[in-house]
């Protein structure tokens, strides 16, 4: 009772707060005279403005007060909800481990189950014994064994599915692949299946299909649409590219299936239903996730660990329903076909010998460029050979048929780029055809055969299913990390060229922030003209084609041998240019878009492409350097600095720029008001710093998606704080060249003291010696022991080694970093941020407290530059190792979107407990987590208690024998970038057994969507003419805290090919949050346990005239229609949601 009066108590005096200061507030508005439009700008013009924003920060603070009321109420909801379990649910009295209420939306850890028929991939890991015996002609399998009355009853039902692989950038080029290999399969293609209306084909890859399209007449465009309408052509997937799993973000995974099925629904009307992934080096359930809710019921993998293919062979479980982890219901489950053996390539397809199915891959026939390994070539199908031919294939096809649980039979007919011949077309579609003819002319070998596609076969397969009243077993889990044979585990690419999967994280970030200030601008003039027009010198479809170019690039780079890092050198500078390109472009849309957006007056917008009105203060000058900033010169005359904040979150920051004065000045352009501030050494070297250019850093607090303009100026030097030096190195100690700065080097008993340092969260110690980290504490009390180490791993000494798939360590693991001279380690203090580098021969290695309020303090901030080019067969390695009890259980994330739980497995090698990050891993044990959040992907993995570790480069001499025919020898000088995050656990915190359903906490999500979303500083270029420029504030108020956008994303004209239509896609993701740590410091944000919200309310002021939801991939015949409540909505956690709006 004592907790409902406190609640009343609580929201009644949150009420008269707001109401106090409403009051107030229109006091103050009493007696101020509106000046007329034409009076030159005064001091009334600033006193307007400073209360503009203050009534613009009281109607956050009433739509904030709203949401409060409500969290109470969802508290209130969450402890009734606890006492009627009989969960114990004391209020925390503020000690750090006292039992706290379970945050209103959060997500229990709990164990799934689904009966006896369920699959858990974890509990068959700890089945499998992984000893690889010999299984005879099907080596890494079984003998099969039949009777031959098994199909009496019912017949085999056989598709053959002829398919080509075509890999968009591998050995060759994008465009060296398409002109010399797949744009002939696809003219093939049309004539080859037109001649035979019982010939198909399946396709995957949108991007050279769209290509191949642009370039063929009208007749030929209306034959394909027959063919599709027909079946016999069916587009699977039906994404840019068949993307890697492992790497790969969940945003640019979705965005290329929306960029393939938009481009698909435009040009043939049709929509995909089956999913096609057999060369992605294993597979995630994000991406089943993905494609059942892009509308698709069905799908296809290849590449999982041989041994687990062997175990559900056993267990006739290779089809099964892929359900999401998170998902207690069926919502999520798609159907999956898992290919039994070694590849999708017709050897290893239509059965288990492949000695014997190579002898039916008809491109092999004697005299052509191919054979087959075997020794035992083809024969082309004739009158006196059929029977022998007929019986020997379909002994293969009964073999195959025994490992699953109907009598319908898939048999993939194709290889990588296939069908480039018109020979081959004929020898395969001919000799097989007269296979079929023989069946159908023999029925007492009760099978009927056909070539298909997977509409085709998935549709016979559910059709036999329900008849006999079968079900599919559920399957919950991942397939990493894969390997193909013996001890090969492919682990070594979830890191391979880093530098490019730092590269393609930026452009992601760039791209986005660009499609929402893109969509928000032309709302914005839409709006400003009340008709619907535009501005006419914005340059509106240029930019909007510069968008779409980088759409199609961020998506081409998702492609399985591209962000894996596992294509040839000249490939990988092909894919880098285009990335690099497409974040220049999308400069040029997001500083135009800007630009006209904060000007007061709108008719002074004058866009001139050789004169930009600003541009980026980080600079890129090559597809494989690292960004620079780029140095501003200061003068008496303020220089306008832009500060755009791509989150949905009010967020705290600290945003740095490059000057040419040790002094300088930074105000709110509209408030005038001083900003907290910091100047910093550039170092040019460990202990040489610039004297010509400074590091200016100061405090920002940025509203959603807001725009905020600050004036910089030249100043005396006492202006600005300057940060404080210290330097250590053992036995040596340095000189420093510094006359800017105050420097000291500490001596006797104080330089072997530990370094430490602190803000108001969390303080941490460091090692004298080397800098690294050793300890450290949060303000609750809570003191861990986490050391950061660095290792090398080797490769083997005999003849098979690492290469750009495969990790294959040297017998004695990873060996601790050591080198001839001691580190030099700089110490630097100010009331911005403090830090501690540490220069290694290597790498440098810093790690930084920022001295903010709020969460954006709460973590510290770990940055690697890597440089291993005079290496020889070696990987550097940053390892974590805390007093975490984690026993053998850590957690890594699934491109972005979901955690799994990992389990580190005695009984496998080294290299198979290492697996894929895309943006966080973390350890815990009853009393705390550690979680170490990533900006880029890379591999890791916890081989002992308490340790986690990330694999940051690797420089390898040689080929890996998986036919890309080189090593990685490419290295650049390499940036890393990470928030590690110690957390109390309490309240919810009991261990649960099993494969337990993890999530990252409230405030790790926050920091992940700070680190991979940083703001985005722009620089006026001349600021002698610059007009009045005004902040841009779209939104009221944050979302809440678990609603992240993922996009804002204008979608094309219908009518005018490359032009924008008034339509964008609303994609929503509502988080699954953890229940274990209630954030320990002040949130700007709300949460709430209901799942129904109300779109016009979160996004205030912003309107939207349409809003239906719809498929995540905006599929126009999937679109809900539109209803009296169109702004209500239902968000569930974990779940995405998407929308076509009409902003208004």
């Amino acid at each position: 009772m004592k907790f409902n009066q406190l609640l009343v108590l609580l929201v009644g005096g949150a009420f008269f707060l707001a109401m106090m200061s409403l009051y107030r507030m229109l006091e103050m508005t009493q007696g101020v005279k509106l000046p007329h439009s034409e009076t030159p700008a005064g001091p009334e013009d600033n006193d307007l403005s400073r209360l503009k924003q203050q009534i613009d920060k009281l109607e956050r603070l009433l739509s904030d007060n709203n949401r409060l009321v409500a969290t109470l109420r969802d508290s209130l909801f969450s402890r009734q909800a606890s006492r009627v379990k009989g969960v114990a649910a004391n209020v925390s009295s503020g000690s750090a481990h006292s039992q706290a209420v379970a945050l209103p939306g959060c997500r229990l850890a709990e164990e799934m189950k689904d009966g006896a028929d369920g699959v858990q991939l974890l509990d068959v890991y700890d089945l499998l014994p992984f000893d690889n015996p010999d299984g005879g002609a099907w080596k890494q399998g079984f003998e099969i064994s039949y009777k031959g009355d098994e199909w009496d009853e019912q017949p085999l039902e056989l598709i053959l599915v002829p398919h080509s692989h075509n890999d968009p950038g591998w050995l060759k080029t994008f465009e060296n692949y398409y002109q010399d290999q797949t744009k002939h399969i696809l003219n093939n293609m049309l004539i080859k299946l037109t001649e035979d209306s019982r010939r198909k084909m399946i396709w995957a890859e949108i991007s050279y299909f769209s290509k191949w399209w642009n370039n063929i007449d009208e007749q030929k465009r209306e034959m394909v649409k027959r063919l599709v309408k027909a079946g016999q052509l069916e587009l699977v997937t039906g994404g840019w590219v068949m993307a890697d799993e492992a790497n790969s973000h969940y945003f640019a995974l979705l965005d290329q299936l929306i960029e393939g099925h938009q481009w698909i629904q435009r040009h043939l009307g049709v929509k995909p239903s089956s999913g096609w992934a057999v060369d992605p080096f294993g597979h995630s359930p994000s991406m089943a996730y993905l494609l059942k809710g892009a509308g698709l019921s069905n799908m296809v993998i290849q590449r999982a660990h041989y041994a687990v293919k062997k175990h559900f062979a056993q267990q006739q479980t290779l089809e099964f329903l892929w359900r999401q982890n998170w998902d207690s219901s069926p919502r999520s489950d798609i159907t999956c076909h898992m290919m039994p053996f070694y590849s999708y390539d017709v050897p290893h397809t239509c059965g288990p010998n492949p000695a014997v199915c190579c002898q039916f891959d008809f491109h092999r026939l004697k005299g052509g460029r191919a054979s087959c390994p075997w020794r035992i070539a083809p024969q082309p199908i004739t009158e006196q050979n059929i029977k022998e031919r007929a019986l020997l294939l379909l002994d293969q096809y009964r073999q195959k048929s025994r490992l699953f649980r109907s009598p319908v039979l898939f048999v993939p007919l194709g290889d990588d780029f296939r069908f480039v011949e018109s020979s081959e077309w004929d020898a395969q579609f001919g000799n097989y055809q007269a296979l079929f003819d023989y069946f159908d002319q023999h029925p007492e070998l009760h099978v009927k055969a056909r070539f298909g596609t997977l509409s085709d076969y998935f549709g016979a397969l559910h059709r036999r299913l329900n008849a006999a009243g079968t079900t599919l077993p559920t399957l919950r889990g991942d397939f990493f990390t894969y390997a193909d044979r013996d001890d090969h585990y492919w682990s070594g690419y979830f890191t391979s060229r880093p530098f490019y999967k730092r590269l393609d994280r930026t452009l992601e970030a760039t791209l986005r922030a660009t499609e929402i200030l893109f969509s928000l601008t032309l709302a914005e003039m839409r709006r400003f003209h009340g008709d619907d027009r535009l501005v006419a010198d914005f340059p509106t479809s240029k930019h909007f084609q510069r968008l779409t170019a980088g759409r199609r690039n961020l998506a081409l780079f998702q492609h399985h041998d591209a962000v894996t890092g596992t294509a040839r050198d000249p490939v990988v500078v092909d894919y880098g240019t285009r990335l690099f390109r497409s974040i220049l472009n999308l400069h040029q849309v997001l500083q135009s878009s800007a630009h006209w957006l904060l000007l007061s007056d709108k008719s002074q917008y004058h866009h001139d492409q050789s004169k930009p009105f600003m541009q980026m203060d980080d600079v890129m000058s090559a597809q494989d350097a690292l960004p620079r900033k780029m140095p501003l010169k200061l003068s008496d005359e303020p220089r306008s600095l832009i500060v755009f904040n791509p989150t949905e979150q009010l967020r705290s920051s600290v945003v740095s720029v490059v000057v040419d004065s040790p002094g300088a000045r930074v105000v709110d352009a509209e408030t005038g008001r001083p900003m907290t501030t910091q100047i910093s050494a550039v170092w040019a070297e460990p202990s040489r710093a610039s004297t010509e250019h400074f590091q200016l850093d100061f405090v920002v607090e940025l509203p959603p998606l807001s725009l905020v303009v600050y004036h910089v100026t030249k100043a005396s030097v006492d202006s600005a704080h300057r940060a404080q030096y210290t330097f250590h190195r053992r036995g040596n100690p340095p000189a420093v060249q510094s006359e800017h700065f105050q420097v000291s080097s500490p001596e006797g008993p104080e330089a072997d003291a530990p370094l430490s340092l602190s803000n108001k969260h969390v303080q941490i110690w460091s090692s004298p010696e080397t800098g690294l980290l050793q300890k450290l504490q949060l303000r609750s009390g809570l003191l861990r022991r986490v050391q950061v180490q660095f290792l090398w791993y080797g490769t083997r000494t005999q003849t098979e080694k690492s290469g750009a798939y495969l990790f294959l360590p040297g017998d004695k693991g990873a060996q601790p970093y050591s080198s001839l001279d001691p580190p030099l380690v700089r110490v630097s203090r100010g009331p911005v941020f403090s830090d501690i580098t540490s220069c290694f021969q290597h790498f440098s290695h810093t790690v930084r407290l920022l001295h903010l309020d709020g969460h954006a303090g709460r973590s510290l901030e770990i940055s690697n530059t890597v440089d291993i080019r005079s290496e020889v067969n070696r990987e550097l390695v940053m390892r974590l190792v805390s007093d975490v009890a984690n026993s053998n259980r850590f957690y890594t994330d699934l491109n972005g979107f979901q955690m799994q739980q990992r389990r580190t497995l005695s009984k496998l090698p080294l290299q198979a407990n290492f697996y894929p990050m895309s943006s966080a891993a973390f350890l815990q044990d009853a009393a705390s987590r550690v979680s170490l959040l990533s900006a880029q992907s890379q591999a890791v993995a916890s081989l002992r208690p308490g340790e986690l570790e990330v694999v940051l480069d690797r420089r390898l001499q040689q080929d890996d024998n998986r036919g890309l025919g080189q090593g990685v020898t490419d290295n650049k000088l390499t940036a890393s970038l990470y928030h590690l995050l110690l957390e109390d656990r309490r309240g919810g915190a009991q261990e649960v057994g099993g494969a337990s359903v993890e999530h990252l906490s409230l405030l790790a999500h926050l920091i992940s969507l700070s680190l991979s979303h940083p703001p985005m500083t722009m620089v006026t270029s001349s600021d002698s003419q610059v007009p009045k420029l005004h902040r841009f504030l779209p939104l009221r108020s944050s979302l809440p805290c678990d609603v992240h956008l993922l996009n804002l994303r204008t979608l094309e004209d219908s009518q005018k090919a490359e032009s924008p239509s008034q339509e964008v896609a609303l994609l929503l993701h509502r988080k699954g949050f953890d229940c274990s740590s209630t954030p320990d410091v002040e949130l700007q944000c709300t949460w709430s346990v209901h799942e129904e919200v109300n779109l016009a309310d979160l996004f205030f002021p912003l309107r939207f005239r349409s809003l239906r939801r719809s498929n995540l991939t905006l599929l126009r015949e999937d679109d809900e229609p539109e209803s009296a409540r169109r702004q209500q909505t239902c968000l569930r956690p974990m779940e995405i949601s998407a929308f076509r709006v009409e902003l208004d």
